[in-house]
């Protein structure tokens, strides 16, 4: 399995927290302005972001977390193989990121969340980082292509094939 992203592609981590109960955390988009992260009745996404210069993509997925969350007590369960891609849209593509990348490849984790509730932190998160989300919820992972921007729900799709092992229906 490769390390490098797809030629084109932003290289990117996702990540499905779960909870003991197996319902995954879901956020909604702060800056309900992104195009290429909202659009009207999609605002709720599982955390994601880039991956640094010399970081792995385990190392990007622990950071995001934490960055968006706040949350560092974790147990990885799972990588979901190889790199999940989607296009954007080409004038969001343009708009997003001046045409650079024609979409982001994403490594998947999957992390089950061993800490207490209130360690989450949308808000405020560590680091001094801007905030994500302005809500956050548990929900049950089969639902969650239904909540994100819908050029992004095939990927969702396939997180969903690759992580059912640890949701439950809520």
């Amino acid at each position: 399995m490769t390390e490098t992203a797809p030629e084109g592609y932003r290289p990117c981590v996702g990540l499905a927290l779960f909870n003991a109960q197996g319902l995954v955390f879901v956020g909604r988009r702060a800056n309900k302005s992104q195009r290429e992260h909202v659009a009207p009745g999609y605002a709720w996404q599982m955390p994601q972001g880039g991956i640094d210069k010399g970081e792995t993509p385990l190392e990007a997925a622990r950071r995001e977390l934490a960055e968006e969350t706040n949350v560092t007590s974790v147990e990885l369960l799972a990588e979901a193989p190889g790199w999940l891609s989607y296009d954007l849209p080409a004038d969001i593509g343009k708009e997003a990121w001046k045409g650079r990348w024609r979409g982001q490849a994403q490594k998947w984790f999957a992390f089950r969340f061993v800490g207490a509730e209130d360690e989450i932190n949308i808000l405020t998160p560590a680091g001094g980082h801007k905030a994500e989300f302005d809500a956050w919820r548990w929900a049950p992972l089969d639902e969650t292509p239904g909540l994100i921007i819908p050029f992004k729900q095939g990927v969702y799709h396939q997180v969903v094939r690759h992580f059912a092992p640890f949701a439950t229906r809520g």
